[in-house]
């Protein structure tokens, strides 16, 4: 007891007495000038006053007329489609669907209302009391946490049309302005026609509007389909989409849907049983997002960013102000829907084998040390330790969420496998297919366009320089390292490690032989390769390095498909395109692509030849015959493999003269990758996606005959140009004395005439039967 004395006089009574004489001052002072504090208590609540009745009436804000309002309309989004009119997606700056009252359920409404306006049905779109509670504790005295006092109506108002920037005075007048329009909406609208125009302008995050919209991101459903608890997540996210969105932060969105739960018995909506029972079911999302899982998201990025060009030129030249994202313009593209659907089919037939393949390899042994290293080095960087907590990840049952370290994240990302797929026709430019990934919400960065090592299919460019040179496919390469005074210098090396003999030019693109390759580009030049190298507009600047010639240089796979594509129409350089024509929302046509096409001659038409049947040879015979022994692909079809360094990507290009294909395989990390060419060569890990696709191709005969055509014959004077022996023994100097002192019968002339006649025929047969 002593003890309690002992604190209230040492720290009770000094304040009061502190306060009873501020209280003596103040009364003293109001004795003496009464009449002047009347007065000014009097003029203060007068101006209060004013003020208040000034701000309900909304004199403040901007003025709309009942036409303007009644014919509001909302923003409309641009439709994409395929060239065989497949729709491929939207371009909005809002994304909804609009519904009528009819089609909410009435346990939705009920939980709008109790949450966000319990007096909604009451008041004409302003709740004075509200108002008030704003007025003085946010406005006057800066309580922010007082909370936002609107009505339904008044947030309709502000959805419809934004709040603008008046500086100190933006509260104020935005408010007003809302109060205003409130009040005219209601007067021309009905508290159903409000709630359905409220619901359907309402934003909840990731670009959706509009409860429709929501309903169908999160939970697969129509709203009309919605559970009572299913209403209330979606309506606990009106406080704040971000923080409240069950897919980012289920915890939170459990939270505030007990929140919205409550109100909804607060207010007689639901029983206490019912709230007992709704708080105690767990979250459940059927999570479903169109825009990130429509076939061709990655191609659309590019679409619309030449869209955007050719609209920002048209209303240049009209003086007109279309928008891509609101007027519902109409965009034709040359995407081929079917052929973009084959290649993604074969991305996860194909992909999903190889990615269990990987991750068994790097969960043990020497690769499992490697990784934990790389994890290591990563965790390192980031500094933030190793926390563990829910996270999400891709895999090819669907993206998953799971409780995961921060280091075990790191491993599933650097041992994903990722992909792109390019297709493009050669003779005008059009793209025809673009899988630029493996899934466009967990991985926007689009492989298409990400430049990586170019292996061996870079070799076709180097010896095109060589036909360019005049040097020809019969030319034999010493297949044997060039001697050298330097043992630690840089020796290429063949992938069967053999050397020895003479390959020709044509068996050495074929067999992808490194030894004579690096003896070619001896023989043809840095200089001249490099002039091939700037006019095919490769960004990369290649080096004066012998390992050039196998592909050391980085390249996109649109980079490498303008290559090829020289060498399928004659060769000339082509420009990618997209569109093929944009209409209004009315029909009128603004943009038709042209039927000129932009090129220029980077090789000879010769060359180009020459190289197509090399590479069919390469195809049909070389490393890439596993697209017939194994697929039993049958379209013709030339192309090129190619094996980075350790097995770091996977590469393959194909080729006919209507249409050129890469396709590329690798992780995001070279250091992560299969360590045996079993499983990490582009005959094995790249291949077989382009030969997957295409074998629906075949079978769609209609469209295998738009796609692909048959190469055309080597003119006459090019005729027999591979007809040589792919390997000779001994050197070129022996061959040389051999050839001299070899003379030929003319009976073995015609034996060789004879030959060659019999393998144009059998050419020829080969092409009418598949006709």
């Amino acid at each position: 007891m002593n003890k309690i004395l002992e604190v209230w006089q040492k720290n009770v009574i000094p304040y009061l007495t502190i306060i009873l004489q501020k209280v003596k001052v103040f009364y003293q002072y109001l004795t003496k000038h009464k009449n002047k504090v009347i007065g000014g208590c009097f003029g203060v609540i007068g101006a209060g006053l004013l003020f208040i009745l000034l701000f309900l009436s909304g004199v403040f804000g901007s003025s709309y007329s009942d036409e303007e309002l009644i014919n509001f309309e909302n923003e409309t989004a641009s439709i994409i489609y395929s060239e065989d009119n497949i729709l491929l997606g939207k371009f909005f700056a809002e994304n909804r669907t609009n519904i009528s009252y009819d089609q909410l359920p009435k346990h939705l409404v009920n939980a709008l209302v109790a949450t966000e306006d319990a007096r909604y049905f009451e008041h004409e779109g302003v709740d004075s009391r509200s108002v008030l509670r704003v007025l003085f504790k946010s406005i006057l005295l800066g309580d922010k946490s007082s909370g936002g006092g609107s009505t339904i109506t008044q947030q309709l108002a502000k959805n419809m049309f934004g709040r603008k920037d008046y500086g100190p005075f933006s509260m104020l007048i935005n408010k007003s302005n809302e109060i205003k329009i409130a009040q005219q909406l209601e007067e021309l609208f009905s508290k159903e026609e409000l709630l359905s125009m409220y619901l359907n302008t309402i934003p909840f995050g990731e670009d959706v509007y509009g409860i429709e919209s929501a309903s169908e991101r999160f939970f697969n459903k129509k709203v009309s389909d919605l559970k009572i608890e299913e209403s209330a997540v979606l309506i606990g996210m009106l406080k704040a989409n971000t923080y409240y969105n069950p897919r980012l932060y289920p915890r939170h969105s459990l939270k505030r849907r007990s929140v919205v739960l409550h109100q909804m018995q607060k207010y007689d909506y639901i029983s206490k049983i019912e709230y007992d029972s709704l708080i105690q079911l767990p979250l459940q999302l059927d999570y479903a997002n169109p825009e990130n899982q429509g076939i061709a998201n990655y191609f659309l990025v590019h679409v619309k960013n030449d869209a955007q060009k050719i609209i920002s030129e048209y209303n240049k030249k009209h003086n007109s102000h279309l928008d891509i994202e609101s007027d519902g313009l109409i965009i034709t593209t040359s995407l081929n829907a079917k052929l973009q659907y084959y290649a993604l089919q074969a991305f996860q037939k194909q992909l999903s084998k190889m990615q269990s393949l990987i991750e068994k390899q790097y969960k043990s042994g020497t690769s499992k040390k490697e990784l934990d290293s790389i994890v290591a080095k990563h965790l390192k960087r980031l500094k933030s330790g190793d926390p563990t907590e829910m996270r999400e990840y891709f895999t090819w049952d669907g993206t998953k969420t799971a409780q995961l370290s921060l280091s075990d994240s790191i491993r599933k990302e650097l041992t994903l496998l990722h992909a792109g797929f390019l297709a493009l026709n050669p003779q005008d430019g059009f793209i025809k297919a673009w899988v630029g990934g493996i899934d466009f919400r967990t991985h926007p960065y689009d492989q298409v366009t990400a430049k990586r090592q170019l292996a061996s299919t870079f070799k076709p460019i180097l010896y095109t320089a060589a036909l360019e040179k005049g040097i020809r496919p019969c030319k034999y390469l010493k297949n044997e390292i060039s001697e050298t005074n330097d043992d630690e210098a840089w020796q290429p090396e063949n992938y069967s490690k053999t050397t020895g003999g003479m390959y020709s030019m044509a068996a050495s693109l074929a067999k992808s032989l490194n030894i004579p390759t690096v003896n070619l580009y001896n023989d043809v030049g840095y200089a001249s390769l490099k002039e091939l190298w700037e006019k095919m507009e490769f960004s990369y600047a290649i080096k004066d390095y012998p390992s050039t010639a196998l592909g050391t240089s980085d390249a996109s796979l649109l980079e490498l498909v303008r290559a090829y594509a020289s060498f399928a129409n004659g060769g000339f350089l082509i420009n990618p395109r997209f569109i093929t024509s944009i209409k209004t929302a009315e029909g009128k046509t603004i943009y038709q692509s042209s039927e000129v096409v932009t090129s220029k001659r980077v090789i000879s038409e010769e060359s180009s030849l020459l190289m197509s049947a090399m590479l069919q040879k390469a195809l049909n015979n070389g490393t890439g015959a596993s697209m017939r022994s194994v697929y039993g692909v049958r379209l013709p079809l030339a192309g090129k493999t190619g094996t980075s360094q350790s097995y770091g990507d996977a590469w393959f290009a194909s080729f006919n003269p209507n249409l050129v294909m890469v396709t590329r395989v690798g992780a995001s990390s070279q250091a992560v990758h299969f360590n045996n060419g079993r499983y990490g060569a582009g005959s094995t890990l790249a291949l077989p996606i382009t030969a997957l696709t295409l074998q629906k191709v075949e079978s769609n005969k209609e469209l295998s005959h738009e796609l692909f055509t048959y190469f055309p014959a080597l003119p006459h004077y090019l005729d027999g140009s591979l007809d040589c022996e792919d390997f000779k023994e001994g050197t070129d100097v022996q061959m040389f004395f051999n050839n001299m002192f070899k003379k030929k019968t003319d009976e073995e002339k015609e034996t060789k005439r004879q030959e060659r006649k019999k393998r144009r025929q059998e050419r020829k047969k080969r092409r009418q039967q598949n006709l």
